[in-house]
């Protein structure tokens, strides 16, 4: 077909323009490769597969490439002023010249001097064509360029380009910004929006369905209540209007029950001004396997992190053979309050070395020497609902301290991020450094994961 080639979709009301005008498929007999085309206006056409795939003329009717929504009417060259469809021409013969070597894409009608140095098929490679169009655009001047829409022209831009053009023919060379925008937000009458939010309210707790389901709930709604006079948008305006207002629905559905009906907050954000105002703890499994000192067996361990909000330094952790219980987090504010001692092989340089007060005091006051690694005593504690830190001895142990209990919200992780942020930041510093790395799951794991000696 000359280097032609198209997609065409002859499904049953499948869209194709023909010489400019859009035509439906109204029937197809595949055995046959016969095709009924209808127009707008009732005039219908009988041809054939084979005469539809090789007329130069017939096209998909441009949808994602030059139509900024899939509801929009597509974009034609008469949409477009003279001067616009000279330019499109333009672009087109260059893209065509670049994937085929000549400007009209069909060899065998060559224009004059056709095909030029350096776009010849039979001694260029499309990489090596795509490579000279570029500096052919860009020897012309940025002003010419961007005249034509090839301000940014790189290898990548006529890709795309070329598979735009296979696909929809010469309006996928249309530049967007020369053809009006979207009209905005679909605006709905006040009727319709108590519709749309019963039928929310309705089928949350129910198992997912379909957007038409919800159209036809909608339709239900807005008869039942207002009667048939009351107009309904269509299906495209009530799938934009939802996905608008409620997200893509990508959630599954129990997780997006839960989110809906969590506690909403408050709307006020916690300001942090000091250390030690927001302490957030969390525990996670480690990734690492760990020798244990008793019997020499390879074991998992569980990290629970102590993070100063203010400062996202570790204030505390410690590590649990099996699932930390409330004592372990019990004894991490210990931790998080007691002065920590200098281990064998530090040096001078690591002792207490804080304003306001002495080395030797903090000596006295602890029974040994200091290390420089902060303390303090936490105000306020963040943690997540997991059945350790709402144990009743955890809560009596925040009780004496005097620290308040600053639960997260469920399914929102934002509101303990930092932390969740710094075992990530611990899995890349130091975790995937050791030879008991595990990786992320069982598919990124090795054959034999040796343990860390702890």
């Amino acid at each position: 077909m000359g280097g032609r080639a198209v997609m065409l979709d002859l499904a049953l009301d499948a869209e194709v323009l023909l010489d400019g005008v859009e035509w439906t498929v109204a029937s197809l007999a595949p055995h046959l490769g016969q095709v009924v085309l209808r127009r707008a206006d009732g005039a219908q056409h009988r041809t054939t597969v084979r005469a539809l795939v090789n007329d130069p003329g017939c096209w998909p009717v441009p949808t994602t490439a030059t139509v900024e929504s899939r509801n929009r009417q597509p974009v034609l060259l008469s949409d477009l002023t003279t001067e616009q469809q000279e330019l499109v021409r333009l672009r087109f013969a260059h893209v065509q010249e670049t994937e085929t070597g000549y400007r009209g894409g069909d060899p065998w009608q060559a224009g004059p001097g056709e095909p030029r140095p350096g776009y010849d098929p039979r001694c260029t490679t499309l990489t090596e064509r795509r490579r000279a169009k570029v500096a052919e655009i860009r020897a012309l001047g940025p002003e010419v360029a961007a005249r034509i829409g090839f301000a940014h022209i790189s290898e990548r831009t006529l890709k795309r380009l070329g598979a735009a053009c296979r696909r929809y023919g010469m309006p996928a060379c249309i530049n967007g910004s020369w053809v009006r925008r979207s009209g905005g937000r679909p605006s709905v009458t006040e009727q319709v929006r108590e519709a749309i939010f019963a039928v929310r309210a309705e089928t949350l707790h129910r198992s997912r369905i379909s957007m038409r389901t919800r159209e036809r709930l909608i339709h239900q709604y807005v008869r039942e209540r207002y009667g048939p006079d009351v107009a309904v948008p269509s299906y495209p305006t009530l799938r934009r209007v939802w996905t608008e207002w409620f997200g893509p629905g990508g959630t599954r559905q129990r997780y997006l029950h839960s989110a809906a009906t969590a506690a909403a907050g408050t709307g006020e954000h916690v300001v942090l001004h000091r250390p030690g105002q927001v302490v957030a703890l969390d525990t996670t499994v480690l990734p690492v396997k760990v020798r244990e000192g008793v019997f020499g067996e390879p074991v998992s361990v569980h990290l629970t992190l102590g993070l100063d909000a203010y400062t996202h330094s570790l204030v505390a952790f410690r590590l649990t053979l099996v699932s930390d219980t409330s004592v372990d987090v019990a004894m991490m504010l210990r931790d998080v309050m007691t002065p920590k001692a200098m281990r064998p092989g530090w040096g001078p340089e690591d002792e207490w070395a804080y304003p306001g007060a002495t080395a030797q005091a903090m000596r006295d006051l602890a029974g040994y020497p200091v290390a420089a690694v902060p303390f303090l005593t936490p105000e306020m504690i963040t943690v997540d609902h997991g059945s350790v830190y709402k144990n009743h001895h955890v809560v009596e142990a925040q009780r004496v301290l005097g620290v308040n209990i600053l639960p997260a919200r469920v399914l929102r992780p934002t509101d303990k991020h930092t932390v969740e942020r710094t075992f990530a930041g611990v899995q890349s510093l130091l975790f995937e450094l050791l030879p008991g790395w595990q990786g992320i799951d069982a598919a990124d794991r090795g054959a034999d994961p040796r343990p860390t000696q702890c």
